[in-house]
């Protein structure tokens, strides 16, 4: 190692101190069958390939770009091109279940390395849980994202991409890759589980010590096997600054593969494009386009991964009028569509805590996606609002739909409620949903202190 950098104290998941220094390998110290594809992408295969945001660098394929995660110039991949849906495949997705929604956008956006017939039978494994659309007051519903293994919509996406990632490397040949994932929370239990047991991969999974409740911290550090969990002095921006000091040391990079399975990866944010259509699809009378009455997602955001797939999927043809960037009180985003001014900063620490980032990664690619319009922000300002909400008014609104509805949201949900109200009221009305991002009982305490009701946990959690 020739060139330490600043150093992280922590400890691993069995309680031993750690240090994680750059050049390094990151670990502890010594001591259903699913729906056809749209008919002219099953009569010709489509050639996907993804560019950078920073723009210095050749496209790359799709195995490319997950095996890759963040790009060799810094940037972070996305699509070369969007092709739009036409009228007739959104009827098509409308009539079908999830498995069938993601195999027919699973072609468009995957293109054709993975073959068809074999692509639908990974997304069906992979997604092999329900996402329900519950509605929870007049015009509001919640997408339930977290019935999957580790109960938080980041089993989605993280289930898809170790399933195509093992595919890919296992096709290349490749040696031993080490994944790599910081995470706030829920990130790296869903990543953690999705790749537990898969030949070839070791999982390290960087989180803030003290930071994360312990029915998270209990995901992710009892697995064992090729899961190392690392706990860090700091905030999670400092676990994802470690991560982007690993995959910038190209010694490091000589010595093992490495991987991100953070959303700088696409595999983790394309994933996220196939429930906001599912959702769509659920409800009572799904608009076919814009123009009638509006359709509002809120979305509770902190690396804003989850926020760019709806971009995204509004870009390929979702009939969504607005967007809403739910945040508690690290409002970077928020305050840059207010202002103009982009401008990160430490992140502080509130009780949904999963979303606490003072500088999200993904925010590069929502400029990119816009980038071809003469004022960016200006565009960007029409397809999405900025929302943001302290502890109190979290805490308030989980309250108040539990004492109205009956129905539990947790802190990441309650944010995302409180966005969609006001952007509702202040757009006079429509139909939104809001992503309901976690299960209450992973965030039981709080929900406890608040309600005073314990949620139930359900197996993962007991």
């Amino acid at each position: 190692m020739r060139r330490p950098c600043r150093r992280q104290a922590g400890r691993s998941s069995h309680g031993r101190r750690v240090r994680v220094l750059r050049g390094r390998r990151l670990r502890p110290a010594r001591g259903a069958a699913a729906g056809a594809g749209c008919a002219r992408h099953r009569r010709r295969g489509v050639n996907v390939r993804f560019v950078s945001t920073a723009g210095r660098t050749s496209p790359v394929t799709l195995a490319e770009a997950l095996l890759e995660g963040p790009a060799s110039d810094g940037g972070l991949f996305v699509p070369e091109r969007l092709e739009p849906l036409g009228a007739g495949d959104l009827a098509l997705l409308r009539s079908q279940p999830l498995t069938g929604i993601s195999a027919i956008l699973g072609r468009r956006l995957y293109g054709s390395e993975v073959p068809e017939d074999e692509l639908a039978e990974l997304l069906g494994d992979a997604l092999d849980f329900p996402i329900p659309l519950t509605p929870i007051e007049s015009g509001i519903h919640c997408l339930e994202l977290f019935h999957g293994p580790t109960l938080a919509f980041k089993d989605v996406a993280s289930r898809v991409m170790a399933r195509l990632m093992a595919r890919f490397a296992t096709a290349a040949g490749d040696a031993e890759t080490t994944v790599i994932v910081a995470t706030s929370g829920d990130t790296g239990s869903a990543v953690a589980h999705a790749f537990t047991g898969v030949a070839g991969f070791r999982v390290c999974v960087l989180y803030p010590d003290g930071l994360v409740t312990e029915a998270q911290r209990r995901l992710f550090t009892t697995l064992g096997g090729n899961v190392t969990a690392v706990a860090v002095e700091g905030t999670f921006d400092d676990c994802q600054s470690l991560a982007r000091e690993a995959f910038a040391d190209g010694e490091l990079r000589r010595q093992r593969p490495l991987a991100s399975a953070n959303s700088i990866n696409i595999g983790r944010l394309l994933p996220q494009v196939f429930y906001y259509f599912h959702a769509w699809a659920q409800l009572p009378s799904p608009p076919l386009d814009d123009g009638g009455e509006p359709l509002v997602f809120s979305t509770p955001s902190g690396n804003f991964g989850n926020l760019t797939a709806g971009l995204i999927a509004k870009r390929i043809g979702l009939p969504v009028s607005r967007f809403v960037a739910a945040t508690n009180v690290n409002d970077v985003v928020p305050a840059y569509l207010r202002s103009g001014d982009y401008a990160p900063r430490g992140s502080v620490a509130t009780i949904s805590n999963a979303m606490d980032v003072g500088n999200p990664s993904n925010f590069a690619r929502i400029v990119h996606l816009y980038s071809s319009a003469g004022e960016p922000l200006e565009h960007i300002r029409r397809d999405l609002a900025g929302r943001s909400f302290d502890d109190d008014a979290t805490r308030r609104a989980m309250r108040d739909v539990h004492d109205r509805t009956g129905y539990l949201l947790d802190p990441h949900t309650a944010v995302g409620y409180l966005g969609l109200k006001a952007e509702l009221e202040a757009q006079g009305g429509g139909t939104g949903v809001v992503l309901a991002t976690a299960h209450p009982a992973k965030f039981a305490e709080t929900v406890q202190a608040t309600i005073g009701i314990d949620p139930s946990p359900p197996p993962a959690l007991q």
